[in-house]
């Protein structure tokens, strides 16, 4: 494989544990500091990471809540020892219904934080064990989302929380899954990539794109999809995107002063980075610039000008676009990650100019804090796309990844060009897939055009990442057309004119996004 083609593995969960595009600190661990008898009860991270395999091939998924506490409690002091708790107040219905909508603010649910608060502090000074200072704080109280952060050594804390009405979860910020193991333990470089080259192809193959005015080249798929169709009476104008991944080149004029270019005009894009680098003792922001080039060519398939340099064309060629680099790769697995998704679904849950959210990233099982998060947008009206996942053929047995597995997102996976319905080489399918995208040639094997980190050649991007950009964009000419529907008006017209409508496939929901169709085009 060339190398111009190393992103079109988009999500790969295999190598980004060794190899993501910017190195995570090395997270110090606390097991020295623990007693013989403590010692004596940890289950070793060895052992963690097989029992987190094994939920995986039987469920699809690895939940915290559902392992014991001695299990969590091994992991926490195995990592930075800092445990996020999510609360709500005690009785409560249906609480993660409210995130976005209720304050956390309020009396009634900071009454709740500070209940545990005070059970943990309580539980510290009788014990005697050790506790975590975040900004000269015991604890670090998230301001819009119902979670609270601290430090916790001992697992009679554990316990005691898992009798509390008021916790919803708690689980460990930052312990690290390896994802060797999805690979069966061999080198993941060599069977994969991390997702983050992202090079100018060069040389095209003439069929692979058609040029339109006034110089911009049209990707393959798009008449597969009904775009080019679509354009006839859309192309994204007044609608604002905003897109989670590892920001946008600086280097990338189109995704800069060139934004506005060719025949796209009056938008804008705005460039935000909620990622953060350092020690839970001290972190900074570590800016809006893309440092991998997955974040790029996602903002390309997505928003690229109609341009007059020969680069790709964007789907919603007219729409505004936020990025917001809210993770240093694909693979949403560190505890700074973490922060910084959940940040940014915040940041975009908060502007009432978003209508749409795309993910083309997410981790093989969940985290509560980011669902949180995710639920906080989605209970503010975002209409949120999430990637189904990609990887090697060894390991797409994994399934849809996390936080397409949720409700509150529409899940995306891409399709070969082809009479049936075959998944790509490297993606994931499902019963939790909602849309397709076809993004893989029959013969050749080529993925669809995106923005190479800068210049004017095209780079070529694949997988459940391109998918994803792709079905945001075509959502967006949907709602420029029509400005005052809801986000449910707008997901049941893309369901109902999809490809394989009113049947939906067990793997690949209800098949191909069709944007003529939506459109009322044909």
């Amino acid at each position: 494989m060339i190398k111009t083609n190393k992103i079109t593995l988009g999500l790969l969960f295999l190598a980004l544990f060794y190899f993501s595009c910017e190195q995570e600190e090395i997270t110090p661990t606390v097991t020295q500091d623990l007693t013989e008898e403590e010692q004596q009860k940890l289950i070793s991270s060895p052992e963690i990471d097989q029992i987190i395999l094994q939920s995986l091939h039987d469920t699809g998924d690895f939940l915290w809540m559902e392992q014991s506490d001695r299990l969590i409690w091994s992991a926490l002091v195995q990592s930075d020892s800092v445990l996020t708790i999510g609360y709500s107040p005690s009785g409560i219905s249906s609480p993660n219904s409210r995130i976005g909508i209720e304050s956390v603010q309020s009396p009634e649910w900071q009454e709740s934080a500070q209940n545990i608060l005070g059970m943990i502090n309580e539980t510290i000074q009788r014990t005697g064990s050790p506790q975590l200072r975040i900004g000269n704080e015991n604890a670090l109280i998230h301001k819009d989302l119902p979670y609270l952060e601290i430090k916790v050594t001992s697992l009679e804390v554990l316990q005691n929380l898992r009798k509390m009405d008021e916790v919803r979860y708690f689980e460990p910020l930052s312990y690290e899954f390896d994802y060797s193991l999805l690979n069966q333990g061999q080198n993941a470089r060599y069977f994969s990539d991390s997702g983050c080259s992202n090079d100018p192809v060069g040389s095209l193959p003439a069929s692979d794109y058609v040029t339109i005015s006034p110089n911009a080249k049209s990707s393959w798929n798009y008449p597969q999809m009904g775009i080019t169709q679509a354009w006839q009476q859309s192309t994204g104008d007044n609608i604002t995107i905003g897109l989670i991944d590892t920001g946008v080149s600086p280097n990338q004029n189109l995704l800069g002063s060139g934004f506005q270019s060719g025949e796209s005009v009056s938008r804008s894009i705005e460039k935000f980075g909620t990622y953060q680098t350092g020690y839970w003792w001290w972190k900074k922001y570590d800016g809006p610039n893309d440092q991998c080039g997955h974040g790029t060519s996602m903002a390309g398939v997505i928003a690229s000008p109609r341009n007059a340099v020969g680069n790709t064309v964007g789907v919603a060629y007219n729409s505004n676009l936020i990025s917001v680099r809210g993770t240093s790769d694909v693979i949403v697995n560190s505890g700074n990650e973490k922060d910084g998704v959940a940040e940014a679904l915040v940041l975009l849950g908060k502007r009432s100019d978003v209508k749409i959210i795309s993910m083309s990233i997410g981790d093989v099982f969940s985290n509560s804090k980011v669902a949180d998060a995710v639920r906080y947008a989605y209970n503010r009206g975002k209409l949120i796309f999430a990637a189904a996942g990609t990887s090697t053929s060894f390991t797409n047995w994994v399934g849809v990844i996390f936080p397409a597995t949720m409700a509150e997102t529409v899940a995306v996976t891409g399709i070969k060009e082809s009479a049936t319905y075959q998944r790509c080489n490297t993606c994931h399918s499902g019963s939790k897939v909602d849309f397709t995208v076809i993004m893989e040639r029959a013969g050749s094997e080529n993925k669809p055009l995106a923005l190479a980190n800068s210049g004017n050649d095209p780079s070529t991007v694949g997988g459940s990442s391109v998918a994803t950009a792709t079905a945001s964009g075509i959502a967006a000419l949907l709602w420029s057309k029509n400005p005052t529907w809801s986000r449910d008006q707008i997901l049941n017209q893309l369901k109902t004119t999809a490809d394989l409508y009113p049947n939906r496939n067990s793997q690949y929901g209800w098949g191909n996004l069709d944007a003529g169709a939506a459109l009322g085009v044909y």
